[in-house]
């Protein structure tokens, strides 16, 4: 990761800009995604690195995580998202989507099918989220569901302004325009449904359901 002590500051017209991937539309990165290609994006959290579900393979290497660690599905409808599970629903991941989405919560419900396998190779559940950002869900609506993750090296901070992500990611090219709209800095809450029909918290981020 480029220490920003040494990068250049947005829109300086002195120092050249350390990375060649260009800012795009949301219909010209939407185009690109559908091609192939991976993206960056701001959310209502953190920004996020995507990639179509059927080329979700190349987050882990871009991010050099490991493949053990599932993506998160997003989408620009709720209907959407629960689509991709496979399965039947159940009334109360419905009551609690109604209520999280969209929103700083990720639900991870049980799944099957392709979007599962390619997001939780091996996992039998899928996480989704909705997120409360015009821009993402711009961008979602003319791409389709996408495989997310957040926007930094495995190990290294997650990056907050679309500066930081291109930092780690220079290859990758950028929802325009710049520069984002200010997120909240916070990961999502993380709610996972188990096997005895409740609620559990994996991780308790910028928002949690009451009596949780």
């Amino acid at each position: 990761m480029v220490s920003p002590r040494n990068t250049p500051a947005m829109g300086s017209d002195s120092a050249p800009r350390p990375w060649p991937a260009p800012a795009l539309s949301a219909p010209a990165l939407a185009d690109r995604l559908q091609r192939g290609s991976a993206a960056l994006f701001p959310t209502d959290t953190l920004p996020a690195l995507a990639a179509c579900p059927n080329q979700a393979h190349q987050l882990w290497t871009l991010k050099q995580r490991p493949p053990d660690k599932p993506l998160i599905l997003m989408a620009a409808s709720s209907e959407v998202l629960l689509a991709a599970l496979g399965v039947p629903l159940q009334p109360a991941w419905l009551e609690m989507a109604a209520w999280a989405w969209p929103g700083a919560v990720t639900l991870v419900l049980p799944a099957t099918g392709p979007v599962a396998a390619a997001l939780n190779p091996g996992g039998a559940s899928l996480g989704l989220r909705l997120p409360a950002c015009p821009e993402a869900l711009a961008l979602l609506s003319l791409s389709g569901p996408l495989a997310t993750t957040s926007a930094n090296l495995s190990g290294c901070p997650a990056a907050t302004t679309a500066e930081q992500a291109a930092q780690q990611f220079p290859q990758v090219p950028r929802l325009a325009p710049l520069p984002w709209p200010m997120a909240g800095g916070q990961a999502s809450t993380v709610l996972a449904w188990g096997e005895t029909g409740q609620w559990q918290v994996l991780r308790a981020g910028a928002l949690l359901p009451p009596g949780i």
